[in-house]
C-alpha cells in the first residue's frame, strides 16, 4: 500500500537529479508514493517512490526509492546517460525519464529501442 508524500520529499529527489519531475508524476507521488501503474499497453509496473524518512514505516516502504533504483541503473553500459528510472516490471525493464524530456519511455534491458508510453493507476 502506498502512502501520500509531502512536497519536500519530492523536492529532495529532484535536487539529487538536478531536474524537476513531470507534473503528472509529482501529482501521482503526492497522492500515492509508489504502488502499481499500468502503461498504454496495459502492462503492470511498480512505481519507485521517493524516499520518505518521516517515520519508520514510511522509511521501510520507500527503501527502493527512485534514487536508489536509478544509481545502479546508471552504471549499466546501455542505460541512457542521466536518465531516471521511475518504475520497473520485475524482469529488468524500466520506465525512464530522459534528460530535458517529460515523456515516459519503456527501456528494455535487452537493447531494444525506447518506447514512449503513458502511465495511469493500476
Amino acid at each position: 500500500m502506498a502512502f501520500p508524500v509531502t512536497e519536500d520529499k519530492i523536492l529532495a529527489a529532484e535536487e539529487t537529479f538536478g531536474r524537476r519531475l513531470p507534473d503528472t508524476l509529482r501529482e501521482r507521488l503526492l497522492q500515492n508514493n509508489g504502488g502499481e501503474v499500468i502503461d498504454n499497453e496495459n502492462n503492470d509496473w511498480i512505481l519507485h517512490p521517493v524516499r520518505d524518512d518521516s517515520d519508520r514505516k514510511r522509511l521501510v516502504r520507500t527503501a527502493n526509492d527512485i534514487i536508489r533504483e536509478t544509481e545502479p541503473a546508471r552504471e549499466w553500459d546501455n542505460f541512457p546517460e542521466n536518465a531516471i528510472a521511475i518504475a520497473n516490471d520485475g524482469t529488468g525493464d524500466l520506465i525512464i525519464l530522459l534528460p530535458d524530456d517529460d515523456a515516459f519511455y519503456i527501456w528494455s534491458h535487452e537493447d531494444e529501442p525506447f518506447i514512449k508510453t503513458e502511465l495511469e493507476d493500476a
